[in-house]
């Protein structure tokens, strides 16, 4: 899991963090004090010495003053502002109820007043006299003759017809005065006189299971507590079961903190037991079990050791489990999509855990890899790394695509170097950008050599030599990776790693900052060598842990680092991997491709007053047009980015690509359609017939294509500098 110092509130519960559980000495350690001149040290005694019998008692406590919740300015406003926000909540929930609670009132109170009456009833027929009344009846009967007892009869039937008469007359005097009083009264003290009859009838008509408030939360679909915790680890077998013994007796975890409630889940912090041989490893590789014991699904239970730089030791695990799936809702939007700037010097933006903890990810001295199946939205999630990297002047992106689609098409306003696609002439290209890229990293090196350690102090870039040297970070985007290295022989493929490595692995000094994508990473896909130098990995959905391992690291698996376990509902939610020991599952922000590619526009804005838009970007003839204000038709745009890495192409090919590049618009057409559309879009072609290795078809030159451009086009091409220039080291 990613470490966080503060994590905001989530539902009712307050924040938890591994500063309110510092670690306990176990030493008394009397408080430092100033240092002595050398004739007191000899007089002064040690407070902890063992002969003295005050030492326990003036040992200062280890428990902290303040509560958790109390030891910082952060978690008091965090906490008053989720009770503010609890308050809001309750106040909105039951105010919509209002009119069935009034209702249910009435039918309490009628409930009450039906208790009252037949509680006050004995009281107003005197039945506290019928006794005698009904005693001496019975001896009258007995003893007719008994004169005396016919007179007492007769007495004690004479006080109850007055008791009666009193207080059925006080009753109906007292009840009709009221009734009176409330009808002569004003409006708001019969509601008040209403409300003060009511309430009490309705709390008498009150039962043991009655409850007037609906509950404001539902109730817990999963419920755990340190009995079932540790049931649970001994069915894993990460407990021992000491025959014989007391269910007290048994070996059992200390609970250092929970289990107690945390957001929409539970929480616990807990030690294993010395003596029995388990770790804390051994707990994360018994997720499955675990998870089946407890009653939920593994992607419900977060687990994680705690490092001995938060208080932990080898055998502290915390655990968090969810209610139900943590990942099942709607995506967050990025944040990017609104920013007008960001600085690649800062965290990425990326997502949220599964307790709504933001993560970020720092891209600086940084190499990145993702992968995973098809259809997981394994490019919307590298999208989001270079997207930050647009809303940067100071950064120049190198692009490939080997699927060619319209993914990355939106880098052409922007991209120094934009390859697209897997044809022959694409890997042509891509292996000469690659050269290109080496070049540029040993002619950084050999500028950052030069420079004194006052500017340079790290043989690092740093702002100022950026800003200076006109040196921008150089961001590597390679998308479908897999499909370069199945379209060349083995030679060509040791090359092309060999290159990417080097990249990976010394670029991040000069600037690089490498992002890889491909499917399942096996060993001719994408060879171990390149994978492993890697330092930041994320991994979509996969078939199996083996796949998962491959793309994050043998034994990420075994710690927790499972993207197995995600399922086909979970687009858009990767395992990463940021560290040796630093893994999270995260629910990434959701950057559209249309969000994708404003923010590509935005970018080439940033970086035209700065003399930054270099390379292919500099001769994109639809950002010309919109700059000059020419309109061209789309087909002839888009036929210049698909033969952007050919003089020639045979019609069959061409409109292949831009099948490929959008189907949506190119997918029913045919050659016809295609020669008719160009023709209208102004290309006149000089000859039809072209001839690519022996086969003589028809098709179209790029210089006839480029002929139909407007020339203000080209004039606005020609304007932009394709090549800053750099500063000599002084």
């Amino acid at each position: 899991m990613t470490d966080t110092t503060f994590r905001p509130l989530n539902g009712h519960a307050a924040p938890i963090t591994w500063d309110s559980f510092g670690p306990v000495s176990l030493v008394k350690q009397p408080d430092p004090a100033p240092a002595a001149a050398p004739e007191e040290l000899a007089v002064v005694e040690a407070v902890d010495r063992p002969d003295n019998p005050l030492a326990d008692w003036l040992t200062v406590p280890d428990a902290p003053v303040l509560p958790a919740w109390a030891r910082s300015g952060a978690s008091i406003v965090a906490n008053a502002q989720a009770l503010a926000r609890l308050t809001w909540w309750h106040s909105r929930y039951h105010g919509v109820r209002t009119p069935k609670y009034l209702v249910k009132t009435v039918l309490l109170a009628a409930r009450g007043f039906y208790r009252a009456t037949a509680g006050i009833w004995p009281t107003l027929s005197a039945q506290d006299h019928s006794a005698a009344v009904k005693a001496l009846r019975t001896q009258v009967k007995a003893r007719p003759e008994d004169v005396e007892l016919a007179v007492r009869l007769q007495v004690a039937h004479a006080d109850r017809t007055r008791t009666r008469r009193w207080r059925f007359g006080a009753a109906a005097v007292g009840v009709a005065a009221a009734a009176v009083g409330v009808t002569l009264a004003d409006p708001m003290l019969q509601a008040g006189i209403g409300t003060a009859v009511t309430v009490p009838l309705a709390y008498l008509g009150r039962g043991k299971d009655t409850q007037l408030l609906d509950h404001g939360a539902p109730p817990l679909r999963v419920d755990m507590s340190a009995q079932q915790l540790n049931d649970a680890l001994r069915a894993a077998g990460l407990l021992k079961t000491a025959a014989g013994k007391d269910e007290k007796e048994q070996p059992r975890v200390t609970c250092v903190m929970g289990p107690v409630r945390d957001g929409r889940g539970w929480a616990v912090i807990f030690d294993m037991p010395r003596g029995g041989g388990k770790t804390a490893s051994d707990v994360l590789a018994k997720r499955e079990v675990i998870a089946q014991e407890l009653g939920v699904d593994e992607i419900q239970v977060i687990m994680s050791r705690v490092r001995a730089a938060k208080g932990g030791n080898a055998g502290r695990v915390s655990m968090w489990v969810a209610d139900d799936d943590p990942y099942l809702a709607d995506p967050v939007p990025s944040p990017l999509a609104k920013l007008e700037k960001f600085s690649i010097w800062e965290p990425v933006p990326f997502g949220q855990d599964a307790r709504g903890n933001r993560i970020a990810v720092p891209v600086v001295w940084q190499s990145m890899f993702f992968g995973g199946l098809p259809r997981r939205g394994k490019t919307f999630t590298q999208r989001l790394m270079t997207a930050a990297g647009l809303l940067d002047p100071w950064v120049r992106h190198y692009v490939a695509d080997f699927k060619g689609g319209q993914d990355w098409m939106g880098m052409r306003h922007v991209a120094h170097r934009l390859v697209l696609g897997a044809e022959d002439d694409a890997i042509a290209a891509f292996i000469a950008m690659l050269k290109e890229l080496l070049a540029e990293m040993e002619r950084r090196f050999t500028l950052l050599r030069g420079l004194p350690t006052s500017i340079c102090p790290e043989g690092k870039l740093t702002p100022a030599i950026i800003e200076k040297y006109r040196m921008p970070f150089i961001f590597i985007t390679v998308d479908e990776l897999q499909e370069c290295f199945l379209a060349v022989d083995d030679k060509v493929r040791e090359e092309i790693v060999d290159d990417l490595g080097r990249l990976a692995r010394r670029g991040p000094a000069a600037g690089f900052i490498s992002n890889y994508a491909s499917q399942r990473p096996d060993a001719k896909s994408v060879p171990t060598k390149l994978r492993e130098i890697i330092t930041i990995r994320c991994c979509t959905q996969v078939t199996d842990k083996t796949s998962s391992d491959m793309v994050l690291g043998s034994g990420k698996a075994a710690m927790g680092a499972d993207a197995s376990l995600l399922s086909e509902d979970h687009k858009g939610v990767t395992v990463l991997v940021t560290g040796p020991a630093s893994h999270a599952t995260v629910k990434n922000d959701l950057l559209t491709t249309a969000e994708f590619n404003a923010l590509c526009l935005k970018g080439r804005a940033l970086r035209e007053p700065l003399g930054q838009i270099t390379g292919d970007a500099a001769g994109d003839v639809t950002a010309g047009a919109g700059r000059v204000g020419v309109t061209i038709a789309p087909v002839l745009s888009d036929t210049l980015d698909v033969m952007r890495h050919s003089d020639r192409l045979h019609s069959v090919d061409l409109l292949a690509r831009l099948v490929n590049l959008d189907e949506d618009r190119y997918g029913d057409w045919d050659l016809d359609k295609l020669a008719a559309e160009l023709d209208a879009a102004g290309v006149k072609r000089t000859t039809k017939q072209i001839n690519i290795k022996g086969k003589n078809l028809a098709g179209y030159r790029r210089a006839d294509l480029e002929a139909a451009v407007p020339e203000e086009l080209l004039l606005a091409a020609r304007a932009v500098d394709p090549s800053p220039s750099t500063e000599a080291p002084n």
